[in-house]
């Protein structure tokens, strides 16, 4: 019998994969939603809390996988940022820090008014800022949008995590010394990890185009040589306790401008990153449980509201100053409702670290659930009614 046990438990991932990749096929195919929604149905139904079919996440060589699977999402996401369009309209750079900072104080307020302690309060509107780059990439992917509201979507999340990122170490420091004294040194230690992140993957933008260049054929060998590039950077930021969310960020910004090029066929990078993806939602969704859903239900409803007001009037009240009508604004600030994946990736890692938060994760739980579901189809819908999809995907 401990046999058989044994071998289901190894079977428990490829068979969770396989199952979500099959209802991400047939969902899409017969409804027309993205995919995405149905991987982190399958995983919330197969978590360990649930049906039990996977294992409780703990860490180990799935974490390490779902962190190379987002941190190749989080290249393509860095890639395609331009930061001369940054310089030549500012207006986009200000929307991004004044939606990212209207987010943190309209969600603190909200998570108070809910009776939340301060820390969790701070740590909740800390990562509501984000913007998750996985959902997005998939999903402007899968419906091959082009145009302002997905460009400046993904220009904003990209502004949006590394603002979250900044914003959740401060919360940590502050978190471990319980001391307003220990806040500036925790701002201080959460500005050198942002640094010394960002130069870490840009010095791999800089070395990795260059010996791509130095063996020619550059277009066929950059995308093995990209995803091996991204899969060492994550080690690297593992072992020096860096944030890997900057560093492969900043890996793809560098590495676009220095005139790589990243063709259309090697979007998503091929079937690794299809596979890698497929088990980044089952992982993002199996780590959650149904009775914290149900306990954190009607603050969920009530974070997830006042965020998107947040950021949908915040993109909209910027958005004829940055050159586009107010309707494109809002589409674009409708388009950053993804943030399940980001969140539940730096909890995972914050847990790992010995930094016991079980209030803030039961708060954040049912919010994760209801983004990861309905985030990808809200985005999908802004990205349709913004005209910014092929023809054939435009249904309404």
């Amino acid at each position: 019998m401990s046999d058989l046990l044994s071998i289901l438990t190894s079977l428990a991932w490829p068979l969770a994969v396989a199952v979500a990749w099959l209802a991400g096929e047939f969902g899409q195919r017969w409804t027309g939603l993205p995919r995405v929604s149905f991987y982190g149905l399958v995983g919330f139904a197969l978590g360990a809390a649930q049906i039990g079919v996977l294992p409780k996440p703990e860490g180990g060589a799935v974490l390490l996988l779902a962190d190379i699977a987002f941190a190749l999402m989080l290249f393509e996401l860095g890639y395609r940022i331009n930061l001369r369009w940054l310089r030549t309209n500012p207006w986009i750079g200000i929307t991004g820090l004044v939606e990212s900072a209207a987010t943190f104080v309209a969600v603190y307020y909200v998570a108070l008014a809910f009776s939340s302690a301060q820390l969790t309060a701070l740590m909740l509107a800390s990562l509501s800022m984000a913007t998750s780059p996985a959902t997005l990439v998939r999903v402007i992917n899968e419906q091959r949008s082009s145009g302002q509201v997905t460009e400046r979507v993904m220009h904003l999340a990209a502004l949006n995590c590394v603002l979250s990122v900044f914003a959740f170490n401060i919360v940590v420091g502050f978190w471990l010394f319980h001391s307003s004294d220990d806040l500036a040194h925790a701002t201080l230690n959460s500005l050198v990890v942002l640094a010394l992140s960002a130069l870490t993957g840009a010095a791999t933008g800089i070395v990795v185009p260059g010996l791509l260049r130095a063996l020619g054929n550059l277009a066929q060998d950059a995308t093995v040589a990209f995803a091996l590039s991204v899969i060492l950077l994550v080690s690297v930021t593992y072992t020096f306790q860096l944030s890997p969310v900057v560093a492969a960020l900043a890996f793809g910004l560098t590495a676009r401008h220095r005139r790589v090029t990243f063709g259309q066929a090697q979007r998503n990078f091929g079937a690794l990153g299809e596979l890698l993806a497929v088990l980044l939602f089952v992982f993002a969704a199996s780590t959650l449980d149904w009775r914290d859903v149900l306990s954190g239900g009607a603050m969920a409803l009530a974070i997830i509201a006042v965020r998107l007001l947040t950021k949908t009037a915040g993109v909209a009240a910027f958005s004829h100053l940055s050159g586009i009508s107010w309707r494109k604004g809002a589409l674009t600030g409708l388009g950053l409702a993804p943030l399940s994946i980001f969140v539940v990736l730096l909890l995972e890692h914050a847990r790992q670290a010995g930094m016991l938060m079980a209030e803030p994760v039961r708060a954040l739980a049912a919010v994760i659930l209801l983004l990861e579901l309905c985030a990808p189809i809200i985005l999908q819908r802004a990205l349709i009614w913004a005209r910014e999809t092929p023809e054939q995907h435009h249904g309404s």
